[in-house]
């Protein structure tokens, strides 16, 4: 009873295939894995190298509108907001009282929402006698430069 047969061998179990199966599977999820972390990685450097341009941008907008350099400040308008205002229609718009005389640039947010960049500044205004708000102006990429996009007033 407790005898083997002459002509039987144990079973074998194989294990080639489950520990290739498992060395494929490893491969493509840490192949999965750096490509996740190298978008995530494109998409922070993206964002952090746009908070200074787009900050800039804003800043001469301001600057030029605070001025009454209307037409200079127009320029930097994207094609949404031009089409919206002709050249001299912005800047009846923006003398008309109270005008703004000062800015403060509060914060600066950049995102990407599609793949694309897109920016937020949040800038405090200071009207002609002495009242102030605080508005949020969208900034986006156009062309290769950043413009104001939107209404800033």
């Amino acid at each position: 009873m407790g005898r083997e047969r002459a002509g039987s061998r144990p079973a074998r179990r194989r294990r080639r295939p489950v520990r290739g199966g498992v060395l494929v599977a490893g491969l493509g999820l840490g192949t999965c894995l750096v490509g996740v972390a190298g978008l995530g990685l494109w998409n922070v450097q993206v964002v952090l190298q746009a908070n200074g341009p787009v900050r800039d941008t804003a800043d001469a907008f301001f600057r030029e509108v605070a001025a009454g350099e209307t037409d200079h400040a127009y320029d930097k308008l994207c094609r949404e907001a031009r089409g919206k205002w002709s050249q001299v229609g912005f800047g009846s718009w923006v003398r008309t009282p109270p005008q703004v005389s000062g800015y403060e640039i509060v914060d600066v947010s950049v995102q990407t929402r599609g793949g694309r960049p897109r920016g937020t500044v949040t800038v405090r205004l200071t009207r002609d006698g002495g009242g102030s708000e605080e508005r949020e102006l969208p900034v986006v990429q156009e062309d290769g430069k950043w413009r104001v996009c939107g209404d800033p007033f």
